[in-house]
């Protein structure tokens, strides 16, 4: 038989303002369960401004511990309350002056099961993510969650096809990847990357990217959030380019036997031959 998974991602404007934003989202929850989605994903930074388009200090007061600050708190409570998995992609704080863009993820009782901090941080015009975050040291980490195995990679992340592999091989199912990428910079590449990464290494991937234009700069957030299979075919449509959208979608997980069956891909790997790969 079988197994479909109800997924969900969420795609909004800035509010204005971080409590509304949060509220946002927690509607957001309670109407993709209503739905009867099993698993949601929020955005890149998803209670706060894209504060990257410029360097300020002041957005430090965004970041938060991971799971001990009140936002995780928050949405744990509300993910058992609803029995739904959550991707919380967040400013995460260490300890004062170690930071990290960060997704926790929650599985559906409620309980935190780990995170996933973004290995590679541009530093372009628009995007000064190095002045915000330090690399991630978290690994490749797949989790066990109520609706499988489910990875996490993060906007810039996609454009380097190691860590999807890693996802891969560490057996993830769904992966996804929430983002802050603007209409001007890579739109050409939003429908390209993430269904290539699927094909390459035979997982669903749902993308996530926000809307609009915030008042810190021009960067002009396409939105078009979708989630793409291993053949590279969307999962009904994608999503707009301009208004706030809930994306929920069915996710028919044995294709993933079905296409591993056909390709081999993992089979016919050659790691042993991949050594200059890695070097600096």
């Amino acid at each position: 038989m079988s197994r479909v998974i109800r997924a969900a991602v969420f795609q909004t404007a800035w509010t204005g303002d971080k409590e509304s934003m949060i509220q946002v989202h927690e509607q957001a929850v309670r109407d993709a369960a209503a739905q009867g989605a099993q698993v949601l994903c929020f955005q890149e930074l998803f209670y706060g401004p894209y504060f990257c388009q410029v360097q300020d200090k002041a957005f430090y007061e965004y970041a938060e511990q991971i799971p001990e600050g009140p936002i995780v708190r928050r949405f744990q409570a509300l993910a058992g309350e609803l029995g739904i998995v959550l991707v919380l992609p967040m400013y995460e704080e260490e300890q004062p002056g170690v930071l990290y863009n960060t997704s926790a993820v929650i599985d559906a009782d409620g309980s935190y099961l780990g995170k996933y901090r973004k290995h590679h941080i541009p530093q372009v015009e628009g995007f000064w993510e190095k002045f915000y975050f330090r690399p991630g040291n978290s690994g490749w980490p797949v989790f066990d969650t109520a609706v499988g195995r489910v990875g996490v990679y993060i906007c810039y992340d996609r454009h380097f096809p190691e860590g999807w592999r890693a996802l891969g091989l560490a057996g993830a199912e769904i992966v996804f990847n929430p983002s802050a990428t603007s209409r001007g910079l890579s739109a050409y590449l939003w429908q390209l990357e993430q269904p290539a990464a699927a094909v390459a290494n035979e997982y669903f991937v749902g993308a996530i990217n926000r809307v609009g234009v915030e008042e810190l700069g021009s960067n002009d957030f396409y939105g078009t959030s979708y989630f793409v299979d291993p053949e590279a075919q969307f999962v009904g449509e994608v999503a707009s380019d301009k208004e706030t959208e809930l994306v929920v979608r069915d996710l028919d997980m044995e294709k993933l036997r079905t296409v591993r069956d056909r390709w081999q891909f993992y089979r016919d790997r050659r790691p042993d031959a991949y050594e200059p790969l890695t070097a600096p």
